[in-house]
């Protein structure tokens, strides 16, 4: 917890310093410490959590748009509910958000440096989020799990102030069908009962069936979050399957991006 909560407060100030610099209208939920929440503009076209120019993105794109009325779950205790129906991409802190001002900036796919790094060819299919990805359990039924965004065959799940990848039970990490045929059991972190990366080793899953590849992005100030990408990586069994398994950093991609867009990142999230 001791990188989470480090990086969280080096965010909370930043976000409060990029508000007032740039007169943006903020609440800070209840939390300790508080964390700012973006209040769109009144005619609905500005939203101080994203760049202009990826927020005019997403307002002409249905698909898109239709990811900023995901709700936050922690709203309803840690926000006063009278000045608007709080969404998740309104925290500053949100790692959806994040991955939307990048990858919904136009023209952010052509660049080379950024395909690059994703192992992509320039120019591929425009990215969905929250795609409901399709991972076969035994007996037949599928596991619906929704991965963050998809390009083409790349899936991508992005972390940024999360504590921990979501942990599953042995029985319900065991019961997908792949699972034996992709990982070593024996070489995969677990405790008594429950696999805590859980959530990697069902984006891993996810890949294989599809034939596809599967991409964490994650903060280079995340070691914790680095090292148990690597233990899931290190169990997989299957050598073409871990060779499309990546780690990104944001930092990385920052470094590919116009310069508009960095210049965001870099006083907004330290990039």
């Amino acid at each position: 917890m001791y990188y989470v909560t480090r990086l969280r407060q080096e965010l909370i100030e930043r976000n409060r310093r990029y508000a007032q610099r740039h007169r943006l209208e903020v609440c800070e939920n209840f939390g300790d410490p508080p964390v700012a929440c973006y209040i769109p503009s009144a005619d609905g076209r500005r939203h101080g959590n994203f760049l202009p120019q990826s927020y005019r993105s997403i307002l002409n794109s249905p698909a898109w748009k239709k990811r900023l009325l995901k709700p936050h779950s922690p709203a309803r205790n840690a926000l006063p509910n009278n000045l608007r129906r709080w969404m998740e991409l309104d925290s500053g802190n949100s790692s959806d958000a994040l991955l939307m001002n990048i990858f919904c900036l136009p023209g952010i796919l052509e660049l080379r440096a950024v395909c690059g790094l994703l192992s992509l060819d320039p120019s591929p299919d425009p990215p969905e989020f929250g795609f409901r990805a399709r991972v076969p359990l035994s007996g037949g039924r599928a596991d619906r799990t929704e991965v963050d965004m998809r390009i083409g065959t790349l899936l991508v799940e992005a972390k940024l102030t999360e504590p921990a990848f979501s942990s599953g039970k042995a029985e319900v990490v065991e019961n997908y069908r792949d699972f034996d045929e992709v990982f070593d059991r024996a070489s995969l972190l677990r405790d008594a009962a429950a696999y805590p990366s859980y959530q990697l080793i069902r984006n891993v899953l996810a890949a294989h069936a599809s034939q596809g590849a599967f991409c964490l992005l994650s903060d280079a100030r995340r070691p914790d979050l680095m090292e148990a990408w690597y233990a899931v990586v290190s169990a997989i069994r299957i050598l073409d399957l871990r060779l499309r398994c990546r780690l990104v950093t944001w930092q990385e991609i920052t470094t590919a991006v116009p310069a508009r867009l960095r210049s965001f990142l870099e006083e907004k999230y330290g990039f």
